[in-house]
């Protein structure tokens, strides 16, 4: 089974840029959105009307910001959209889905910088990710197959973007949220795509100005975080490069579809 990531940047202006073909032809059986920026009134009803999936969306407080989505081919038997914490619930950042044995979680991390484009957000980016690992913690470590998938909004080390020594203090790269994904990593949890290809030069994410995706330009900030019950069913983790319609591309891992029965 294939399971897919995407940051699409605004979902109808994804449609708009081809995502039912892209959909279509995904071969995924269960997609997380992020940065879906919509309610589900506002969706495209050529989206809505895709044969063959169970669509569940959350959306933010504020209109057309932030908010994830989950598009699976059978609906989800559980799913949680909140961390009992008022200030992240209001960004709509979170689904946890329970497909028989495994756990997806769907999430779209805070960026840390300020309206002034300052790094002022970075605690509450860092909060974020500790509420998020507390509430997973108790899971992975009882073995339980789980994925964290979805727009980190960090670059682990210097071969996650083009221009490191240039961004040491922009968010995203800054020594503290480098150490949050070093606590992850630590505790068990696996960036798939790493097991898979250990070069430079992958990214997920580039620019909008001067070329930055054509020159490849980019940070590699989206992942699929493997728990150590999910280890032993990975096949398989890639970077959709190729893909237009967003300033991110796709990631994917697929996994035996044994783990939905692992228990």
């Amino acid at each position: 089974m294939r399971i897919v990531s995407w940051n699409v940047n605004g979902i109808r202006a994804c449609v708009r840029k081809g995502f039912i073909n892209w959909l279509e032809g995904s071969g995924a059986t269960i997609i997380g959105l992020q940065e879906t920026r919509a309610r589900r009134e506002q969706l495209p009803a050529k989206l809505l009307a895709a044969g063959g999936w169970h669509l569940d969306l959350v959306a933010a407080e504020r209109p057309g910001y932030s908010g994830v989505g989950l598009l699976s081919r059978r609906p989800p038997e559980r799913i949680e959209t909140k961390l009992g914490i008022p200030a992240f619930d209001a960004e709509g950042r979170l689904q946890i889905a329970r497909f028989g044995s495994l756990t997806v979680a769907n999430v779209y991390f805070p960026n840390g910088s300020g309206k002034n484009r300052d790094n002022s957000r970075i605690p509450f980016k860092l909060d974020f990710y500790r509420s998020l690992f507390e509430r997973l913690e108790p899971l992975r470590a009882g073995g339980a197959p789980l994925l964290v998938i979805g727009d980190f909004n960090t670059a682990h080390t210097e071969i996650d973007l083009a221009r490191p020594k240039a961004n040491r203090q922009t968010s995203g790269f800054c020594p503290e949220e480098c150490a949050e994904l070093d606590r992850w990593l630590a505790a068990g949890w696996v960036d798939s795509f790493r097991v898979y290809d250990p070069s430079p030069g992958r990214y997920t994410w580039w620019s909008n100005r001067r070329g930055a995706r054509e020159r490849n330009v980019g940070w590699r900030i989206d992942y699929v975080m493997v728990s150590p019950g999910a280890m032993p069913y990975l096949r398989g983790a890639a970077i959709h490069a190729d893909v237009p319609g967003s300033d991110h591309c796709p990631i994917s891992v697929e996994l035996d579809d044994a783990v939905l029965h692992s228990e």
